[in-house]
């Protein structure tokens, strides 16, 4: 089996298979490759908080099982004469899985971070829900889809999709209702910190219930004995106690005896409120802040040739996205230009260029990402008004 499912996904949906659903939808080339890269994550993480309700897991397999032979056809749907109702059905059928309301949020949210209609991103989303399905089946295979195998499948891939999905839209899809807990393993730096965590909060748990050993609940038997009032030393339990309350009193005499003053003095600024900058109903500051936090995400994963090749499809959507904001320059005021450069551009440069120098120098990795990191590099330096370094050196 695969390990990552949004990988094996994507790989289906070649750029020819991308061209295909732009022409279908009448978007451009690359609207829809960033709509594609999204949209898929975003349809995973809801079928997997789908199957973690009540009927919902069986609701997928049968969903699944419907359309087990459909990705081996659809290139010819796509491009036929029937995509309409292809497209009607996909939509129709993650309508009866999640419900209209959710199925409306969730291409609410895809809209929102692609910059897409809410319209083309229902579309986009029906088109892809077929396939979706019918790779889901593909990577089962011969154990046959049921409950355990769908559900165990989408439980290991939670962290790929929290990965996959662009900044921010894990945490949305929570709050919506869609998904539950992406945002916080898309923030994990892995399986081992996360159980580390798990176990952190546990003992701290105990520790606060129980705040020293001796009043920690021991398995004991019979009656108690002198020890128990008394500490290994002989000193009696209360006696701690006390001067527990003694060094916590002096504490908070110092700390809320202090002048006003003083306490003032050390209060931090209030940082300073961000603005927007909104282009043809686009937020093109946020646009480029998730695709450049994608594209660092992307950077940091690449260790060899074959990783490199996972992460490309989310390095050619983060370069679409900032394709699209450069074409927005010239709509912007020079106050937004600025805004751009000095808040978003500026701070994320310097991290990109040493990610970006360290995965090209991995034998055989430049071959594989030069083509797309050299552009988005210029573009960047573009956005930033600093002179591109791509090329120096080489």
């Amino acid at each position: 089996m695969a390990t990552n499912l949004v990988s094996y996904e994507m790989q289906f949906l070649t750029p020819d298979m991308v061209g295909r659903i732009a022409g279908a939808l009448g978007l451009s080339r690359s609207d829809a490759q960033s709509g594609v890269s999204a949209v898929v994550p975003a349809l995973l993480a809801a079928f997997s908080g789908l199957a973690d309700k009540p009927g919902g897991a069986q609701s997928l397999v049968n969903a699944v099982k419907q359309q087990s032979g459909l990705p081996d056809n659809f290139a010819a749907m796509i491009g036929g004469s029937n995509q309409s109702s292809f497209i009607e059905r996909g939509s129709s059928l993650l309508t009866s899985l999640l419900g209209s309301h959710d199925q409306s949020a969730l291409t609410g949210v895809v809209a929102r971070f692609t910059g897409l209609g809410q319209n083309k991103a229902s579309s986009l989303a029906g088109t892809l829900t077929p396939v979706v399905m019918g790779l889901i089946g593909r990577q089962i295979g011969a154990r046959g889809v049921d409950v355990g195998s769908l559900t165990s499948l989408l439980a290991s891939q939670q962290e790929h999709i929290a990965q996959a999905l662009p900044a921010g839209m894990g945490e949305v899809l929570d709050r919506t209702g869609l998904s539950t807990g992406l945002e916080s393993l898309r923030a994990a730096t892995g399986p081992a910190a996360a159980q580390a965590g798990r176990g952190t909060t546990a003992a701290t748990d105990q520790f606060r219930q129980y705040p020293s050993s001796t009043t920690r609940p021991a398995v004991t038997t019979g009656d108690r004995t002198p020890h128990d009032a008394t500490s290994t030393f002989g000193i009696p339990n209360w006696a701690y106690w006390a001067l527990s309350l003694i060094v916590l009193g002096g504490l908070l005499w110092y700390l809320l005896g202090k002048p006003q003053q003083e306490q003032v003095t050390q209060q931090p600024a209030p940082p300073a409120q961000s603005q927007s900058v909104v282009v043809g109903g686009v937020d093109v500051k946020n646009m480029l802040g998730y695709s450049l936090s994608d594209l660092r995400t992307s950077l940091q994963s690449v260790t060899d040739v074959e990783s490199a090749k996972a992460a490309l499809p989310k390095l050619e959507a983060a370069k679409t996205q900032i394709d699209k904001v450069s074409s927005l320059v010239g709509q912007l005021s020079p106050d937004q230009r600025k805004t751009i450069a000095e808040e978003v551009v500026t701070p994320a440069m310097p991290m990109i260029n040493r990610l970006s120098d360290k995965v090209l120098e991995i034998p055989g990795v430049s071959d594989v990402l030069r083509p797309t990191i050299d552009p988005v590099k210029t573009k960047l330096a573009d956005l930033s008004g600093q002179p591109s370094t791509v090329g120096v050196g080489r």
